[in-house]
C-alpha cells in the first residue's frame, strides 16, 4: 500500500527516485501461490486426495531394493570385523603377551594464557585510549560539554553491637546513635598522636565530650568525662581488628570482589563521550576529626552526610543518578559546565566545602597540570625582570615600608621557596607562610661566630600540614649584598614588635599577587615554587650517564630530587622500621666486604696453583646463608674467572654503598610530593630518554597514569 509521500512532488532541482518494490520472501511467495493457484483442491473428494497424497508403486519398489542392498553391505562388514578379531587373538596368544593399545596424544594448548580482565581493568584500559592533549580545546570558561555519572557512594549505616560502656563503675544503656559516637572514641589508639600526647589528648577529650553530650542529652546519667570507661567497647574493637587480620584468603577475595563491584559502578563517568575515572566517590564516613599536629578542633565529631546535603553536577540532557539510600533524595541538581567537580557538600567540623573530583589521571586534572607547568615555563622568561624589580626596592632608601615589605616577601618566596601564606581563623591550625610570619618565627644572629657572617637568620615555624620548617641561612655568605639587604630589612620589620605580631604587617597575599600580575599576566606567588622546583631538577640532573648501571642512574636522579624536596621543605617522619632496615643493610655491607677480601685471596691462591674454597649445597639454606656464599664457585675456577667475579662484586658493593647513603639521606625527606605537584614531568621523561633509564624506575605507575601527556616528550626538551 502506497503512502501519500510516494505521490508527493519531488523537491525543486531533483528527479523523482524510482520506487522499488520490497523483495518477497519464499514463505510469502509460497503463501501467495497457495492462495492464487487455479488448481485448488477444494472441489476434490477426500478419497481422491488420499490417493493423490500416497506414493506410486514404482517408487516404493525402488526404496525397498535400496534398503536390502544396505543390509547386505552391513552384514559383510560385520563378518570381516569378526574374522580380523579372531586373527589378532591367535597372534597375541602365540606371542604370549598383549600388544599395548596405542595412546591418544593429548592436544596441548601451548601458548600464552589469556588474561581475563575485571570490569575495572577494562574501564581503565578504555580510559587510557583517549589522548585528550591531541583533542581540540574547549571554549574559554567551559570544562565539558556533556557529563554523566552514577552519583556518590554512601558509607554503610551503623549496626549496633549492644556492648555497654561503663560510667562510675556501672554499665550504661546507650541508644544506637549514642553507642556509635562512643565507639568512635574507643576506636582511637591509646598510643596514637591524639591520645598518646598529653597536650593533644586534653584538647581531643574536651572536644569529643562536648559533642557526645549533645547526643546524650541533659537528663542522661553521664555527666563527667573522667568517670567514663570505654574499655568494654575498646575490647570489642580490638577483637574485631584481630578477626579482620586473621581473615582467610577466600574471605579477602569476597571482600575484594565487593569493592570491585562498587568501584565499577561509581568510579567512572562519561565526559564528552569518553570514560573518565573519579578520584574519590565514597563520602567520608562519620567519625572523630583528628587533624594534623596540635589542631584546635581535634576530637570534634564528624557527622554523617545525608543525600539531601549533596549537590550533583550533571548534564541537563543526561540521566539523573539514582539515590541508593532508602527514603532519601539528592539535595540539588545543577549543570555547571565551567567547573570540574561532580558533587559537593558542606562538612560540619571546619564548615568547609568538600568535592568529588575526577582522578589525577583524568583529562580535567591533566589539562590543569599542563597549564600549571606551562605557566612556570613562562615565568622563566620574566624572572630577570621580576628579580630586578624586587632587588631595586630591597636596596632603595626612598622606597616606602610597604614597597620594602613587598620586595622582601617576593625575595623570600622566590629564593627560599616559601609559600605565600594566608590568614588563619582561631579554630584553624597555626600554620604560616611568608606573609603570615610572626616575630617569634625568626631569630637573628649577627655574632659572626664559627666562621659565619654577621647576617644569619633561623626560621622556625609550622608550615603546611603542620610540618615544622626549621632552617638556618647565612644570608651574607650565600646571597652577598642582596642577602645583607634582606637581613637588615627583616630585622627592621621586627624591631619594636611583640613576638605575636606579623613581620609583614603592611602586606597581604592579595596585594602581593596583584603586583605580580602587573609584572607577568596570570602570575601568582605559588607559581614560583613550581618554577624553582622544575628549574632546580633540570640543573641538578647529571647528563652523559648513559653508560652507568641503571641502579646508579636511579640514585643520581634521587639525589637531584632530594635537593628539590629540601628546597621546598618536603619532610616526612622517620618510620619505626627505618632503623631495622638500615641495620640489615649494614650486615649485608659487611658480608660484601668479606666476600671481596676472600676473592682477592682466591686470586693469589689460583695464581700459585692452589685450590679455593667451593660453594656448598644450598638446598636447605635460608636466604641469608645462600647470600653469604653466593661469591663462591661450584668448580675450581681459573684466575680470569675469579678476577671477573671480583670486579662484579666490587661494582655491586659501590652501588650498595650509594643505596645506603641515599636511603639515609632521604629518611626524613619526602621525594614524592615534588614529583606529584612541583617538578615538570617532561624534565624527568627527557632525561630518562637521553640516558636510557627506564621511566618506571623513577616514576611509579600512579605517576605514569597521572602524566600520560608527558610520556611522548622529546629528548631535547628544556624547561
Amino acid at each position: 500500500m502506497s503512502s501519500q509521500d510516494d505521490f508527493a512532488p519531488p523537491p525543486p532541482g531533483k528527479k523523482r527516485e524510482k520506487i522499488l518494490k520490497p523483495p518477497v520472501s519464499n514463505r510469502m511467495r509460497l503463501a501467495q501461490n497457495t492462495i492464487d493457484s487455479s488448481d485448488s483442491d477444494d472441489d476434490i473428494p477426500l478419497s481422491a486426495l488420499k490417493q493423490k497424497g500416497s506414493a506410486s508403486p514404482v517408487k516404493v519398489k525402488k526404496e525397498e531394493k535400496k534398503k536390502k542392498k544396505k543390509k547386505k553391505k552391513e552384514k559383510k562388514a560385520k563378518r570381516k570385523r569378526e574374522v580380523e578379531g579372531k586373527r589378532s587373538k591367535s597372534s597375541s596368544s602365540r606371542s604370549g603377551r598383549k600388544k599395548p593399545a596405542a595412546k591418544r596424544k593429548k592436544v596441548s594448548n601451548k601458548g600464552p594464557k589469556v588474561k581475563t580482565l575485571t570490569n575495572v581493568q577494562i574501564m581503565d584500559t578504555a580510559m587510557k585510549a583517549y589522548r585528550w592533549w591531541d583533542a581540540p580545546p574547549l571554549p574559554d570558561n567551559q570544562a565539558w560539554r556533556q557529563m554523566e555519572h552514577y552519583g556518590v557512594n554512601f558509607p554503610a549505616p551503623y549496626e549496633p553491637h549492644n556492648v555497654k560502656m561503663r560510667y562510675d563503675g556501672r554499665d550504661v544503656d546507650l541508644t544506637p546513635a549514642q553507642e556509635e559516637v562512643a565507639t568512635f572514641y574507643a576506636e582511637m589508639p591509646l598510643d596514637g598522636p591524639q591520645l598518646g600526647d598529653p597536650k593533644t589528648k586534653k584538647v581531643f577529650d574536651k572536644n569529643f565530650f562536648t559533642d557526645f553530650k549533645k547526643y546524650l542529652g541533659s537528663k542522661h546519667v553521664i555527666k563527667k568525662f573522667e568517670l567514663c570507661d570505654f574499655g568494654p567497647i575498646r575490647d570489642l574493637v580490638n577483637k574485631r581488628r584481630a578477626e579482620r587480620k586473621a581473615r582467610t584468603k577466600e574471605e579477602k577475595e569476597v571482600e575484594k570482589q565487593q569493592k570491585l563491584e562498587i568501584s565499577a559502578r561509581y568510579a567512572y563517568a562519561i565526559v564528552d563521550d569518553h570514560i573518565e575515572k573519579l578520584g574519590n566517590f565514597t563520602i567520608e564516613p562519620p567519625g572523630l576529626f583528628r587533624g594534623r599536629g596540635a589542631h584546635p578542633k581535634t576530637g570534634t565529631l564528624k557527622t554523617r552526610v545525608q543525600p539531601e546535603q549533596v549537590i550533583l553536577n550533571v548534564g541537563d540532557t543526561e540521566m539523573v543518578p539514582k539515590c541508593h539510600v532508602p527514603g532519601h533524595a539528592w539535595g540539588t541538581l545543577v549543570e555547571k559546565k565551567d567547573v570540574t567537580w561532580l558533587a559537593t557538600w558542606n562538612e560540619n567540623v571546619m564548615n568547609g566545602t568538600k568535592y568529588v573530583w575526577l582522578a589525577a589521571s583524568s583529562s580535567f586534572k591533566g589539562r590543569g597540570d599542563l597549564a600549571k607547568y606551562e605557566k612556570a615555563r613562562k615565568l622563566k622568561k620574566y624572572i630577570v625582570k621580576i628579580r630586578a624589580d624586587y632587588e631595586r626596592n630591597l636596596q632603595s632608601k626612598s622606597a616606602t615600608v610597604f614597597k620594602k615589605q613587598r620586595a622582601t616577601a617576593m625575595w623570600v618566596i622566590d629564593r627560599l621557596a616559601l609559600r605565600a601564606g594566608n590568614e588563619k581563623d582561631e579554630d584553624e591550625a597555626d600554620t604560616v607562610g611568608t606573609c603570615s610570619l610572626r616575630v617569634e618565627h625568626i631569630l637573628f644572629d649577627d655574632s659572626g661566630k664559627d666562621g659565619k657572617s654577621k647576617y644569619v637568620i633561623t626560621l622556625d615555624f609550622l608550615g603546611k600540614d603542620s610540618m615544622r620548617h626549621l632552617q638556618t641561612i647565612d644570608l651574607g655568605e650565600r646571597y652577598g649584598t642582596i642577602g645583607i639587604s634582606v637581613f637588615n630589612n627583616l630585622k627592621k620589620f621586627c624591631s619594636k614588635k611583640k613576638k605575636d605580631k606579623e613581620i609583614f604587617d603592611k602586606l597581604s597575599v592579595g596585594e602581593l599577587n596583584d603586583h605580580l600580575k602587573e609584572l607577568m599576566p596570570g602570575l601568582s606567588a605559588k607559581v614560583f615554587r613550581t618554577y624553582n622546583a622544575s628549574n632546580t631538577l633540570e640543573n641538578e640532573l647529571p647528563d652523559n650517564v648513559i653508560n652507568e648501571p641503571i641502579g646508579q642512574k636511579v640514585i643520581l636522579y634521587n639525589e637531584a630530587n632530594r635537593k628539590v624536596a629540601i628546597l621546598c621543605n618536603h619532610q616526612k617522619t622517620v618510620s619505626k622500621a627505618f632503623n631495622e632496615g638500615m641495620a640489615k643493610m649494614g650486615e649485608k655491607l659487611e658480608i660484601y666486604q668479606k666476600q671481596i677480601e676472600e676473592l682477592k685471596t682466591d686470586v693469589r691462591r689460583v695464581r700459585k696453583g692452589k685450590e679455593v674454597k667451593l660453594a656448598k649445597d644450598t638446598t636447605n639454606m635460608d636466604k641469608m646463608e645462600k647470600f653469604k656464599q653466593s661469591h663462591r664457585f661450584k668448580r675450581q675456577p681459573s684466575e680470569e674467572q675469579v678476577k671477573k667475579k671480583l670486579a662484579t662484586l666490587e661494582q655491586r658493593l659501590k652501588t650498595f654503598e650509594l643505596q645506603m647513603k641515599n636511603k639515609d639521606d632521604n629518611k626524613s625527606v619526602a621525594l614524592g610530593t615534588s614529583k606529584i605537584n612541583y617538578m615538570d614531568p617532561r624534565v624527568t621523561v627527557a632525561w630518562c630518554k637521553r640516558n636510557e633509564c627506564p621511566i618506571d624506575k623513577v616514576f611509579a605507575r600512579a605517576l605514569r597514569d597521572k602524566f600520560p601527556w608527558a610520556m611522548s616528550t622529546k629528548t631535547d626538551y628544556k624547561f
